[in-house]
């Protein structure tokens, strides 16, 4: 007999014989009624620009926060809508690293925005694209619609299919050193802004 062999039997005479599987109880809260102004709070603590707007003026918002000729990389399925005359689209066909990151910002939907952590979740789909193009720019706006909030993380999981890149976005990237001298944009965007939607 080893050391080890001793050890496991001293263990095993000290716990006994294995009982029964314990049930883990998985009664998560779900569906609680989202809170838009929860997640508009949290987002502001964040750091992140919140803008609450129609759909009429998803536009006029995005020229506002844009500089006018700025040039903005954009998923394939966004709505040609969204986006002002005043800035030039760049189509993520394909973009390489260098092209996406020189532009002046991306603009994206979401899947699903969670109102008691303050976070915005992007799945890859068309509107959404790759989570390259929301990383690379140093601009990220995001347009959210009111039916895409929900309460808590639980509820967020039933409306996101796991085997999709999931990026999930609590405000501006940040990090701090061990001063906690905090800096923004190190790993993703420096700027965030949420175009709220009814």
């Amino acid at each position: 007999m080893n050391s080890r062999e001793t050890v496991l039997g001293r263990l095993r005479a000290a716990v006994g014989e294995p009982g029964a599987p314990v049930r883990v109880p998985r009664d998560y809260r779900r569906e609680a009624p989202p809170d838009v102004d929860l997640l508009v709070d949290r987002l502001t603590d964040y750091r992140a620009r919140v803008h609450r707007v129609p759909e009429a003026l998803v536009a006029d918002t995005i020229a506002d926060i844009l500089p006018a000729s700025a040039t903005v990389v954009v998923p394939p399925g966004l709505p040609p809508a969204w986006l002002p005359p005043t800035v030039t689209a760049l189509p993520d066909d394909g973009l390489d690293d260098t092209r996406i990151a020189a532009t002046d910002g991306v603009v994206t939907a979401a899947a699903v925005a969670i109102a008691e952590t303050g976070t915005v979740v992007l799945d890859g789909s068309a509107d959404q694209g790759r989570r390259v193009i929301t990383l690379l720019p140093d601009l990220h706006i995001c347009v959210v619609r009111a039916a895409q909030v929900v309460a808590g993380v639980p509820e967020a999981l039933t409306r996101l299919t796991p085997y999709r890149p999931l990026t999930w976005i609590s405000g501006p990237s940040a990090t701090s050193d061990i001063e906690l001298d905090r800096v923004e944009g190190v790993h993703g965007p420096r700027t965030l802004h949420v175009v709220l939607l009814p």
